[in-house]
């Protein structure tokens, strides 16, 4: 049986090398996250699996192909798998994404990493926000919920990229999210913010046992009668009364937008879940003591 090893909570540069100093110590590292219990087969789940002697970090499983026997080894199902990047490119890639508050755009990467191009970046980049999707749970407690638009303006755009359909957040990606109270976030990506998508998305996150729901003065909210929920108005220069405030879930918007505005520049709608659930990721473990473990333990 594999012993976890230790937490390591945003390592420093010198941190990072000192840990993960050859391809060796980072394959001795993802086989302890991905399999503390004991090596198992990726594709049947087969715990009675057999080293193979000649080939470090290699097994050989009689389950899957009883007579020659399915050989795999510890990248095998992973984001890892069929890459010529090393190992440790891509443990430095999470590290890097991981201790940047705001994102890190895929071209710093590859100024950073040295990488011949800027699409073996791009990729690389995604795969790992792909991994960093985590299971919801529902949100309970004080909850507070709120929409935002992500993008510019239409008349900045190309003229065969706009919509023509106004200012304001027209033409804007909208975006939904939850937030508990010192807690965690849930956002998702809209088609439109209407009463319909609203109430789905808040019974499906939030439970209805919840304290306090607390949402700003929007009417596709209203439908929400079986929820104890408190309203703000912002129009009106009202932005705390008691415990009812969105100021939580303003702040999450704050740091994905100066993400956006100052990392990425711009986020294709194609690619905006992946960038949301990244800054869902390093929000949740924020007091995680071991954030990297839990993003490789995903991969």
């Amino acid at each position: 049986m594999a012993k976890r090893p230790k937490p390591v909570h945003q390592m420093t540069l010198g941190q990072f090398e000192a840990r993960f100093t050859d391809e060796e110590s980072c394959k001795s590292y993802l086989v302890k996250r991905r399999w503390p219990e004991g090596v198992r087969c990726p594709r049947c789940g087969n715990a009675k699996v057999f080293e193979v002697k000649s080939m470090p970090f290699k097994w050989q499983c009689y389950s899957c192909v009883p007579n020659s026997g399915y050989r795999f080894s510890c990248i095998a199902g992973t984001i890892f798998e069929n890459t010529n990047k090393p190992l440790r490119d891509w443990f430095k890639v999470t590290h890097l994404m991981l201790t940047s508050k705001k994102g890190i755009s895929a071209l710093q990467i590859q100024r950073m990493m040295g990488f011949g191009s800027y699409e073996t970046a791009h990729s690389m980049c995604h795969k790992i926000r792909a991994a960093l999707v985590e299971p919801e749970t529902k949100l309970g407690g004080i909850v507070e919920v709120d929409e935002s638009y992500i993008g510019g303006k239409d008349h900045n755009r190309h003229a065969d990229k706009r919509t023509g359909v106004g200012g304001g957040p027209k033409g804007k990606f909208p975006i939904i999210g939850a937030v508990q109270r010192k807690g965690n976030v849930i956002a998702r990506i809209l088609h439109q913010v209407t009463k319909v998508e609203a109430e789905w998305f808040v019974r499906e996150m939030v439970s209805n046992k919840v304290s306090l729901l607390a949402t700003d003065e929007s009417k596709v909210y209203d439908g929400l009668t079986d929820y104890p929920r408190g309203t703000i108005n912002h129009r009106r220069k009202q932005y705390v009364v008691g415990a009812i405030h969105t100021n939580t879930i303003e702040g999450f918007w704050s740091i994905f937008k100066r993400g956006v505005v100052g990392s990425f520049h711009k986020v294709s709608q194609k690619y905006l879940p992946l960038y949301v659930a990244e800054f869902q990721f390093r929000y949740n473990n924020r007091f995680n003591s071991d954030i990297f473990g839990a993003a490789i333990e995903g991969c």
